[in-house]
This record gives structure tokens, sequence and C-alpha cells, in this order.
């Protein structure tokens, strides 16, 4: 089954960070392997965004918004899009 109240945080790239404060702050607040917030920091650089978090509970999801944006790091949650109809 399909959950269609999946959430996901995205994170916008702003050319002012770094890719280790970027990297440290993925590691640190969503958990991310070295290696996942090393792809996570260069995607974001070459294609302006990339989803960093997914899951079904918004109130995570926010708390970490929360978090990186406190940092200065700019994110958005966003829905992911149903596939039933």
């Amino acid at each position: 089954m399909i959950n269609s109240n999946l959430h996901k945080l995205v994170l916008y790239n702003d050319n002012i960070h770094t890719y280790q404060y970027i990297m440290a702050s993925l590691i640190k607040f969503c958990n991310h392997h070295p290696l996942q917030a090393e792809q996570c920091a260069v995607i974001t650089n070459n294609n302006g965004k990339c989803v960093i978090k997914e899951g079904s509970d918004f109130l995570e999801i926010l708390e970490i918004k929360e978090e990186l944006e406190n940092l200065g790091i700019i994110t958005e949650i966003e829905s992911h899009e149903s596939y039933m109809y």
C-alpha cells in the first residue's frame, strides 16, 4: 500500500555555505552517512536542490527543517504526489 501522506524535505543551494558545513548539518540533523551527506551537497550544488529527508511524520520533517533553518540553511517541505487516483 502506498502512503499518499508522505512529505519530503528539500535542500536549496544558497552559494553561501561550504560543502563541509552542509555535510556536517545533514549528518547531525538528518542522520545521513558521510557519503550520503556529500552526495546531497553535490546534487544541491549542481541542480539547485535535493531531497534530503522523506517520511510520513510531518512533525519530524518540520523539526529537521527548523534546525537547519536556524543554521541559515534554506529548506522547504513538499508533499509527495499520490500515485493513487
